[in-house]
């Protein structure tokens, strides 16, 4: 890990780029900004800023990318963040839609002694409790529930936007990674996967941040859904 100091408002910064290039959406000032639910000028600033310290660099077409140093601190912080959600929900015991605000004001201030007590802790799991992978574990990748036709078969792998109300949400309706089961209901309004003697439904909104491996499964999207670039803080239902 680089020694260079690198500040909380930097650090949100770059993992908010991190987690739009996982979620395969442009790295861009705009789409930081709506993740962020921030005013442009204010990106705009930051933006300068994380060029000016080494950490991104601008492209061309005003695309972002990371720099090595810019991709190392944004890794080092997802993994933190990742850890600590497993940390709360497998050793404390907390529920999963609860340990993201938590785990956001957690990570920053993580010592490596503390980091690596907390690997020891968790064991073998190789993702947090939403579905994605702490450190270098593989991202599986899969396709949008609301994507999916049906009667297929379904397995959740992850939720892509992590808003804390949003979680509660999911939990509500039964979803949660590793779920398997049959894609009963696909419409205009709810989606609806039956498992374990359950039906579990959430909005077609909703649906498009749950990412599940599916048979048969739909084809490749052109254009990525809007709803994985909202706030943590907010969604559309």
């Amino acid at each position: 890990m680089s020694t260079e100091q690198v500040t909380v408002a930097e650090e949100e910064y770059l993992q908010t780029m991190y987690w739009l290039r996982e979620a395969r959406l442009p790295i861009t000032a705009a789409n930081i900004a709506r993740a962020m639910q921030l005013s442009a000028p204010t990106v705009h600033e930051m933006v300068g800023r994380l060029e000016a310290d080494g950490y991104v660099r601008r492209s061309a077409d005003k695309s972002l990318d990371f720099t090595e140093s810019g991709h190392e601190h944004a890794a080092g912080v997802v993994k933190r963040h990742r850890l600590i959600e497993r940390f709360l929900t497998d050793v404390l015991g907390i529920p999963w839609d609860e340990v993201h605000e938590e785990a956001e004001r957690l990570e920053h201030a993580m010592s490596p002694v503390l980091e690596e007590r907390m690997l020891v802790a968790i064991g073998e799991a190789a993702t947090c409790p939403h579905g994605h992978p702490i450190g270098e574990a593989a991202r599986e990748q899969g396709v949008p529930l609301a994507d999916v036709e049906e009667g297929a078969r379904v397995r959740v792998l992850r939720f892509e936007n992590e808003a804390e109300e949003l979680l509660h949400y999911l939990m509500d309706a039964g979803l949660h990674p590793g779920l398997e089961g049959r894609l009963a209901e696909s419409g205009a309004d709810e989606v609806a996967i039956e498992a374990g003697g359950g039906r579990h439904t959430v909005t077609r909104s909703v649906a498009e941040t749950v990412s599940v491996v599916a048979d048969p499964s739909p084809p490749a999207r052109t254009a990525l859904p809007e709803q994985l670039v909202l706030s943590r803080d907010r969604y559309g239902r």
